[in-house]
């Protein structure tokens, strides 16, 4: 047996390449300096993946901002806006991810949504009738040339036809107009990594996890048809991930490809559908080492599995790309006993190592050392979360009286104006507020000296706020590092990682808290800075927590028990809290969950059954006990909720706001049709782009969502926080945005007038 991966982290064990990326974007290094540094980075990875005896190597999966992005241009399926940039292809590039503004135009960044269900965003792409696809990049050679000459062989990777497809947005086209064009232009591909000396090549087709019925099933039909007649010599690995191809194993098993790509970890399915007979002339790619979670395999486990399987030629490797695990655990500081149980990026190059090993008779080391972990138990319960879990009934997650009810009351009790203007949470976190939260971790500052500091900072920013005109403020989370590690931080049975870092997008990482234990409260989280911001201005303060499933779903959840046991938990925990800010005088407060779509299985068929069936009462328990006088709001960012409407009217809170401009308020639409009777923020704006939005370009966004949602039920807000923007941007916009949003007011009274 063999050993493979399929995708490994980019960013590189420190986060390099973030840095020197942003580097570039702020003109402190060349674009020679960082493609240098990018190469020198890429050689480094290969380098370890080979040198920790892993058999099958990729290339192409670093990407300087998203893999899906870099599909899209290597075929060059760009809008002419950007194609006229008189830029270099790098800035063009980033044109795209970005966004831009300046001498060569106003051009905004592409929509970007949730990459399936993990944490990492892609960017969609999109096609019109001025498409034209056609092989016009040559990152996928380069790199592939890259490792040649160092003397690595490498598996190019590129997103496949049918996913790459089935992720974009058609403006009066469709799919199947583009077929034969695309088909030809993978063909190229093939034909010139051959000529370079490739002996396989790596289409990952995650799509073909979700449902694959009649007509898309037509589509991926008709795509391999054509594609897989002139492969110009290469293997095929047809990879997928996060979950099983049940619709389609038995189309799959009778492609001419030399491998296939099964996830045994998130498909429920997979070692049934092997088991009923797999091909004796394929390779079987069997992802048994968990791409997406740190906890260690379970060598004896995964090995029974493995020779259960009736494949003859198979190759042990992950369930999905490694690039949802952060790079290494030699650079965390938890104690010898805690270590053990991890396994992030590089340690999972060698479970495959030693997984191989055992199979072929000389791993015993290995393996006895992996039955030592785990025939003893990791973690004692928490008798009273247990108890507090059991006691819970159909009532404990019942919000009373009914949301029309709460709406009247609530709009005596706050008598906003109509089109209430806020923001989502976070300021920008500035090197200065990032620089004085860690002296104060490192015990260089004293509290009050802490203490001083935020204060002054939430002074400042509630006097801007008023001055502009703002009708809901927020006190900024200067004290948060992370809207879930924050609440890790303060929650009993979570561990955390100095340097635990995972891509969400772009330069862009997140740090998740790993959920090691029960989950319980034992002292308030955010009241401190909540009633400190209230008790400076007469308008109201929103409370700002994130919701359980959201802290669940950017963990790193326990594998030991159900995520819905560690939900419930959670929600508990964040129950405590909400009750806390009620009895301070908080009258506003916003549960965020941001990410309850990301953990939807992928199957439709599955969504109540077995997930919108507690992910929503979870977040429901979380608000149950507060007064009709508390406004609940909640926000959700960058996944497509039109599909998931009800569940989302079933949250019961009584305002939502979501990312909106990116997806061109699509929305909307969905909420119409249903009927939605929850108040909406739609974002205005785009807050993951530098460019600043004009008044006019935000009251023509209004106009529109004034079109599809009563006015009445409007609040004004950007798509998401702040937090990463820098000072003068954030400004600019919120500024733009509140003035927007007054010209828009008045528009309606003196229609109303009239």
């Amino acid at each position: 047996m063999t050993t493979s991966i399929i995708g490994f982290p980019r960013i590189g064990e420190n986060r390099e390449l973030k840095f020197n990326t942003e580097k570039y974007w702020r003109k402190e290094i060349t674009e020679d300096q960082l493609q240098s540094f990018a190469k020198d980075l890429r050689l480094k990875h290969w380098n370890l993946i080979k040198d920790t005896g892993i058999d099958g190597i990729p290339s192409n999966d670093f990407s300087f901002f998203d893999t899906t992005l870099d599909t899209a241009y290597l075929f060059d399926i760009i809008p002419e806006a950007v194609k006229k940039l008189n830029l270099s292809q790098l800035d063009r590039y980033f044109a795209l991810a970005r966004g831009y503004q300046g001498d060569e135009g106003d051009i905004k960044a592409l929509p970007m949504k949730k990459w399936f269900n993990t944490n990492y965003h892609y960017l969609v792409p999109q096609f019109s009738k001025d498409t034209d696809i056609k092989l016009t990049d040559t990152k996928i050679f380069d790199q592939f040339q890259e490792a040649k000459d160092a003397g690595i062989t490498t598996r190019p990777v590129i997103v496949g036809p049918f996913t790459l497809l089935s992720l974009s947005e058609f403006h009066d086209v469709k799919a199947t107009d583009f077929v034969d064009d695309l088909v030809q232009a993978y063909q190229a591909v093939f034909e010139k990594l051959a000529q370079q000396g490739a002996q396989w090549i790596q289409l990952d087709e995650p799509e073909l996890v979700k449902d694959v019925t009649g007509d898309k099933k037509t589509l991926f039909e008709d795509i391999y048809a054509k594609l897989l007649q002139n492969k110009s010599g290469l293997k095929v690995l047809l990879q997928t991930y996060f979950g099983d191809v049940r619709d389609v194993y038995s189309d799959l098993i009778k492609l001419p490809v030399e491998g296939i790509g099964l996830d045994f970890h998130e498909g429920r399915k997979t070692a049934e559908l092997v088991k009923s007979g797999f091909p004796d002339d394929k390779i079987l790619f069997a992802g048994v080492v968990n791409g997406k979670n740190i906890w260690r395999n379970h060598y004896e486990e995964t090995t029974e599995l493995i020779k259960s399987l009736p494949a003859k030629n198979i190759v042990i490797s992950t369930s999905c790309s490694l690039l949802h695990v952060p790079f290494t655990i030699e650079n965390e500081t938890f104690s010898t006993e805690i270590k053990q149980h991890f396994a992030y990026a590089k340690e999972k190059l060698t479970e495959l190592d030693d997984i191989q090993a055992i199979l072929n008779g000389n791993g015993q080391v290995a393996e006895t050392k992996n039955k030592q972990l785990f025939e003893k138990p990791r973690v004692q319960p928490n008798p009273a979360v247990h108890e507090r879990v059991a006691k819970l009934t159909k009532d404990s997650f019942v919000r009373h009286p009914a949301l029309a009810e709460r709406a009247t009351i609530q709009k005596q009790e706050f008598n906003l104006p109509l089109l209430p203007t806020t923001t989502i949470g976070s300021f920008p976190q500035t090197k200065e507020v990032k620089k004085i939260r860690a002296q104060f971790r490192h015990d260089e500052i004293s509290q009050a000296e802490y203490d001083k500091f935020i204060a002054g900072h939430i002074d400042e920013w509630l006097k801007w706020q008023e001055d502009i005109g703002l009708d809901v403020l927020v006190h900024g989370e200067f004290e948060r590092n992370d809207m879930v590690e924050y609440f890790g931080q303060n929650l009993d049975g979570y561990l955390f990682s100095k340097n635990g870092w995972v891509q969400s997008y772009g330069t862009r990482g997140v740090k998740p808290p790993i959920i090691w234990g029960d989950v319980a409260r034992n002292h308030p989280i955010t009241v401190k800075w909540s009633k400190y911001a209230q008790s400076k201005t007469d308008k109201i303060v929103k409370g700002m927590l994130t919701g359980p499933v959201t802290i669940l779903n950017w963990s790193f959840p326990r594998e030991d028990i159900s995520i819905k046991d560690s939900t419930i938990q959670i929600a508990l925990a964040i129950q405590d809290e909400v009750l806390d800010l009620e009895k301070n005088g908080i009258k506003i407060i916003q549960i965020d969950e941001a990410a309850l779509r990301e953990k939807l299985p992928l199957r439709k068929t599955d969504w109540y059954s077995e997930y919108l069936d507690w992910a929503v009462p979870a977040f429901r328990l979380v608000h149950s006990k507060v007064q009709p006088t508390t406004q609940i709001h909640t926000h959700m960012c960058y996944s497509e909720f039109t599909d998931i409407i009800p569940a989302i009217q079933n949250l019961d809170a009584d305002v939502i706001s979501f990312e909106a401009s990116r997806s061109n308020l699509e929305i909307l639409d969905a909420l119409q049709k249903e009927n939605f009777q929850l108040q909406v923020g739609p974002g205005v704006y785009d807050i993951h782009s530098p460019r600043i939005p004009s008044v006019e370009e935000i009251k023509t966004t209004i106009h529109k969502i004034l079109a599809k949602v009563p006015e009445e039920k409007v609040w004004i807000n950007p798509d998401c926080g702040l937090k990463t923007r820098g000072i003068k941007e954030a400004k600019a916009s919120v500024e733009n945005l509140t003035q927007a949003a007054k010209e828009v007011r008045e528009e309606l009274l003196v229609h109303d007038r009239n």
